[in-house]
């Protein structure tokens, strides 16, 4: 965005090799690579169907980056960059491994949360080494590790110290962030540590020396790598040379954008990396966002308290702009943020739909109705369109300045301020009251409102671009606009408009309560999914007999409208028809379940589910296969009782 054309390479990628995969290949039952495969398709899908154009989306599990880290670590190797030691670390002897942090489990000594990991408290955003949680245990089987020796390679941060209280400290102070700046000024005023670069684990970029058999290298270490991995695989199919894009001392300029988490690693470790390697550029400047949260809660995709984007597209087809907008205008750009589903209809109802939308219908519809949607010439401008223009020909700089800027919520409300002028203008000059006596004047009216729909085709592309190729397709534009052509006139007298449609559509309530359904859906398998794991407080044989758990045979099944995950049921309990809504219509289908016997809780008080009442709850077992009902080995009449 400007007025000079840059040559940029916008990369990213799978980063592949962290323990969360292996933690997620044994939950589902399959290798490491067939996650990270799976994974990247759905993600690389994802990416491309919300408009997100990256020269080149890359992964750490392919052999471009594996020879590409295997190198880096053996000539800082060679160097003599790192620190051999050797420790203890953390070792599960029921086991028999090493456990990464990820793999253990512990009280976060600063907020308390007795679910944090050994290298973050996912509650309260702590960075942790295993070290610091109070009462660790193995996230694998749950027993308490002992200390164990290991020989492992460390990039002796604190050699780098100086140089980096110079480079941030001073260098940076004044075009960094403060959010940025101040996370690695408290970092470096704690003191720096050597950081091992080196773990015993089976999943990652083999340690290339001998005598390293079971040892990967760290993640931390492998991973920023990534990026240069990928420009090489970039340039390969370009025909460029990557290096003209690493090479120290040049005009070369590198960008990270990242959140909050990642800070750390992008403006103390990773630069380390590249100084001691010596011959690459550093990092010019890391844009780095807060934590968004959702809903409130910290996004988690582990506890699948999260929006998944490959859903969100299914969920909300041809919405893909409504996403980048909420996003954008909620960006945490200097503090942590919330997103919440009533506001993302707000966004859309109340802005894109009432404003934006309403303004480029309004000019399109008007200008077909009375002009046969032709461009009629302007006359004599007066001050509501001198106005107007004004606003219009300021818009392109102060977007392009506040995105240099990496200020993104305020170039939104640039665009976002052309649109709202627009409105206001058709609101304030009337032409469909115009029209009556004064015809000529109308023709201004819309030949200034579709220069601003022209000009906003350009203007808001690198905020919601699906929108932006309609209205070009709606204006008839089929020349190649830049931003150079933005804040000027840009359809010409006698220019034919083609058929207008709806920019944007309401979005109702009940899309946004499925969806806040499904977060709650989460949240309650979450809590029970932790009561499994801590094994719920004993009960007395009292308790026990209050249950009331009987047979019964499902008879009726339909699914609940507008949901993904309720199906109706009818049940028959020998001596009575129960309804049953039961949450298992995304495991089994209404026709699936017919005829099934199964066990029921009668005696649990009713519940109204999306307006149904639900009589009970039916009885079902999960495991990595899926949820399986809980039914008598043999056949039982239906009301028979259960203890």
């Amino acid at each position: 965005v400007g007025s000079i054309k840059e040559d940029v390479v916008f990369i990213c990628g799978s980063d592949e090799h962290g323990v969360p995969i292996t933690i997620r290949a044994q939950k589902e039952g399959i290798t490491p690579q067939e996650v990270v495969d799976k994974y990247h398709n759905i993600i690389k899908k994802s990416f491309d169907g919300l408009g997100i154009s990256f020269d080149i989306f890359s992964r750490t599990s392919n052999e471009t980056h594996k020879k590409t880290a295997s190198e880096f670590f053996t000539k800082l190797y060679e160097n003599d960059k790192f620190v051999e030691q050797n420790s203890e670390q953390f070792y599960d002897e029921k086991n028999k491994q090493f456990l990464a942090d990820r793999y253990i489990k512990g009280t976060c000594p600063h907020c308390g949360n007795e679910e944090a990991y050994g290298d973050q408290c996912e509650k309260c955003g702590s960075t942790l080494s295993s070290d610091e949680l109070i009462n660790p245990k193995s996230a694998l089987t749950g027993e308490t590790p002992i200390k164990k020796e290991t020989k492992h390679w460390y990039l002796p941060l604190d050699q780098y110290e100086n140089w980096l209280k110079k480079w941030i400290v001073e260098d940076h102070k004044s075009d960094w962030k403060s959010n940025v700046y101040g996370q690695c000024k408290s970092w470096i005023d704690q003191g720096l540590q050597p950081r091992a670069v080196t773990r015993d684990l089976d999943w990652g970029v083999p340690v290339p020396l001998e005598g390293a058999d079971g040892k990967v290298l760290y993640v931390w270490f492998d991973a920023p790598i990534g990026y240069i991995s990928a420009t090489k695989d970039w340039a390969i199919k370009n025909d460029k040379n990557w290096e003209d894009y690493w090479k120290k001392d040049s005009d070369v300029e590198l960008v990270h954008f990242i959140g909050k988490d990642n800070i750390v690693f992008h403006c103390i470790i990773f630069p380390a990396m590249l100084k001691a390697e010596g011959s690459l550029v550093l990092p010019t400047n890391v844009p780095a966002n807060e934590f968004l949260n959702l809903e409130g809660n910290k996004i988690s995709t582990s506890r699948n308290w999260a929006v998944w984007l490959h859903e969100y597209l299914l969920d909300f087809p041809e919405k893909q702009d409504v996403l980048r907008y909420t996003l954008c205008a909620n960006a945490p750009e200097t503090k942590d943020n919330d997103f919440t589903w009533k506001d993302f209809q707000a966004k859309n109802n109340s802005e894109l739909v009432a404003i934006f939308g309403n303004f480029i219908n309004r000019a399109l519809v008007l200008s077909k109705k009375y002009f046969d949607g032709k461009i009629e010439p302007a006359g004599t401008l007066f001050d509501p369109d001198k106005d107007v223009l004004n606003i219009l020909a300021k818009a392109p700089q102060k977007i392009a300045e506040a995105i240099k800027k990496y200020r993104f919520r305020e170039a939104l409300s640039f665009m976002m301020e052309v649109a709202r002028a627009g409105n206001k203008y058709l609101a304030d000059t009337e032409p469909w009251k115009l029209i009556k006596t004064d015809e000529e004047r109308v023709k201004t009216v819309l030949n200034i409102s579709l220069q601003l729909a022209a000009n906003l085709s350009i203007l808001a592309e690198p905020f919601i671009p699906f929108t932006s190729n309609k209205l070009k397709n709606m204006l008839n534009i089929t020349a190649n606009l830049t931003w150079r052509d933005a804040g000027k006139n840009i359809l010409e007298n006698g220019h034919q408009l083609n058929e207008s449609e709806l920019l944007f559509s309401k979005i109702e309530d009940v899309e946004i309560e499925a969806q806040i359904q499904k977060l709650e859906l989460s949240k309650k398998k979450n809590e029970a999914d932790a009561k499994k794991a801590n094994f719920k407080a004993p009960v007395t044989f009292e308790d026990f007999l209050k249950l009331d758990i009987r047979t019964a045979t499902i008879i009726e099944a339909v699914k609940v409208a507008k949901t993904k995950k309720l199906l109706k049921l009818t049940v028959d309990l020998g001596t009575e028809k129960r309804t049953v809504v039961s949450g298992i219509a995304e495991h089994y289908s209404p026709e699936q379940v017919i005829g099934q016997q199964v066990s029921i809780l009668v005696n649990l008080a009713p519940r109204n589910i999306k307006g149904i009442e639900s009589q009970g709850m039916i009885l079902m077992g999960e495991d990595h296969n899926g949820l399986k009902f809980i039914t008598p080995s043999e056949y039982l009449e239906n009301g028979s009782s259960i203890s």
